[in-house]
């Protein structure tokens, strides 16, 4: 068995050979971006995915909560209020439910959870449970399924308007602001594995944490495509 540490570039390739295993090669999202769902699909897409979105503030609370240096708590807090919002300037979560509009959701029917599938919320919970109770550094390295982020935001700018034209386009944005984010986001979450995962069975260590949130994603869209009939 080979102890030697990867160096930081040979730890980064190792961590983005993982993109392999992101959810955008499942059946369901590739249905999606192949124009295979119809509106009710796309609905239940959306109203599952804002139990994700509103439960990352929650897990980035938590993160900070457990991380005692201030310098690293100053520059994630942003990834809070990104999300949240403030009183005077919208955040993700808003804009996540002016896509649940676009696709003809009710707000209220999206934010009482109702459509929310048990297999999406023990996925979600699962991973609020590991930053909670995971060292900090742990944690962060968790977000790092963030470095594939971008070409997912990408697809759905590209394929939506093609294959779901009476999705309002305002509803879109959400993905358009998060490609502005996202790679800010992912410098710092690579900057701190990158230097906390040192040895060998670390960087290891950070890879299985990484695949863990894979996981998590692959079986929220296992979830949803049960209950979509789709074959996976």
């Amino acid at each position: 068995m080979n102890n030697t540490p990867w160096t930081k570039e040979e730890f980064k390739a190792q961590l983005m050979q993982l993109n392999t295993r992101y959810h955008i090669h499942h059946p369901f999202h590739q249905a999606m971006s192949n124009g295979k769902l119809n509106r009710e699909e796309i609905q239940l897409w959306v109203a599952n995915r804002f139990y994700y979105q509103i439960t990352i503030p929650r897990k980035d609370a938590a993160i900070l909560s457990n991380a005692p240096d201030r310098v690293f708590r100053q520059r994630w807090i942003k990834r809070i209020i990104d999300h949240d919002g403030t009183a005077t300037t919208p955040g993700g979560i808003e804009a996540w439910l002016v896509l649940a509009e676009a696709v003809g959701l009710q707000r209220e029917t999206v934010e009482n959870l109702s459509m929310v599938l048990p297999g999406v919320k023990s996925a979600v919970d699962s991973y609020f449970d590991f930053a909670k109770q995971a060292p900090w550094q742990e944690a962060v390295c968790s977000s790092l399924t963030e470095l594939f982020a971008p070409e997912i935001h990408k697809q759905r700018l590209k394929t939506w308007p093609v294959h779901y034209p009476w999705v309002d386009p305002k509803g879109l944005q959400y993905f358009q602001k998060r490609l502005g984010k996202v790679q800010t986001d992912v410098q710092h979450g690579l900057e701190i594995t990158l230097n906390y995962f040192k040895t060998r069975e670390q960087q290891e260590r950070a890879i299985a944490i990484v695949n863990f949130k894979l996981d998590v994603l692959w079986k929220m869209c296992d979830a949803m495509s049960a209950v979509a009939k789709l074959a996976i």
